[in-house]
């Protein structure tokens, strides 16, 4: 195994910065699709809701991120994690997602869909509305259990439903810390002519390389593996996947990767305007809060023309890939 040295572990010195310190599961040190060398990146990407501090490494190969360290215990980082989205931005988004779904497969007449981390349900809603088969997994399903959905906390119960039509991460493979094991147990349960559709925030973007450790889409230590479209592409091929399509861009992903992160570049703590948007109640007071409001709003129309650059450029704030088995 390659040794990593040089580089201070994220948790040291820095008690003042970081009033809480991970609990280290293991030590990275090769890159977990490839298995090449990992070298610093972004040395201190702090946590903006709790202020640990984490570092990021990156493949010298294939670009795959790696947090670091990866908390043993991540119950902390996930609470009041899910809900929060407008009704306007579930209905888009998961419109969106369920004409490309058709585009890949084509019209449901019964057919199996799986979501792998599927949230709150509510793009599984939508697919069983259009006559899917569905079934989700999720560490937290009790929300979408509530609406009436299928969802078990491991995806080997999900495999009685197999072989599924169609397999979807809409924003989770990058949760994962393993992430070829997962897409291999995902291939073995999607049929032949299947369809695998991966989402994931694109760290090889302009706005990745804008705003670096200000970014809004790192959200360490929740993501455990930052991709960008060559180490998604040398992913899914190692786990024989053939891709078919790729796409730049998830219109309010992107939109608010420019606002927020423009914001977190010159204001603590990070992410006012977005806890905003969500209904939260940040710890700052009124005359802040409206200055946030007032500025995330007008970034945020600029950035309407801002989402397009990155698409044209293929270098977008999310990245959509679709592949087959091969």
């Amino acid at each position: 195994m390659n040794q990593w040295a040089g580089v201070q572990d994220p948790s040291a010195g820095s008690q003042a910065a970081a009033p809480s310190q991970p609990e280290l599961s293991s030590r990275l040190l090769d890159c977990k699709v490839c298995g090449d060398e990992l070298r610093p990146h972004l040395p201190a990407v702090r946590d903006s809701q709790t202020g640990d501090v984490f570092s990021i490494l990156k493949c010298r190969r294939c670009g795959l991120g790696h947090t670091v360290p990866l908390p043993s215990d991540m119950s902390k980082y996930y609470r009041d994690y899910h809900g929060g989205r407008r009704a306007f931005a579930d209905w888009y988004c998961t419109g969106r997602r369920i004409r490309l779904l058709h585009k890949l497969v084509g019209v449901s007449r019964g057919r199996r869909l799986l979501d792998i981390g599927c949230g709150e349900g509510t793009f599984l809603l939508a697919a069983k509305a259009e006559g899917w088969s569905v079934m989700g997994t999720e560490t937290n399903p009790a929300a979408a259990r509530r609406a009436g959905l299928e969802v078990h906390e491991e995806l080997a119960d999900a495999r009685a439903l197999a072989p599924f039509d169609c397999i979807t991460f809409w924003h989770s493979l990058e949760h994962i810390p393993d992430p070829r094991a997962i897409l291999r147990e995902a291939r073995g349960m999607l049929s032949p002519s299947g369809v695998l559709i991966v989402a994931v925030p694109d760290a090889g973007g302009l706005q990745a390389s804008l705003f670096k450790e200000n970014w809004l889409h790192l959200e360490v230590p929740r993501h455990a593996c930052h991709y960008t479209i060559d180490s998604l592409l040398s992913l899914m091929r190692s786990e024989k996947f053939i891709p078919i399509r790729e796409w730049h861009q998830e219109f309010e992903y992107d939109l608010l990767g420019w606002s927020q992160s423009a914001l977190n570049w010159v204001q603590n703590p990070p992410n006012l305007f977005f806890n905003l948007l969500r209904g939260r109640k940040p710890a700052a007071g009124r005359l802040r809060l409206g200055a946030t409001w007032l500025a995330g709003c007008l970034l945020t129309a600029l950035a309407v023309f801002l989402v397009p650059l990155g698409t044209l450029a293929r270098r977008g704030g999310t990245l959509i890939i679709a592949g087959r088995p091969g």
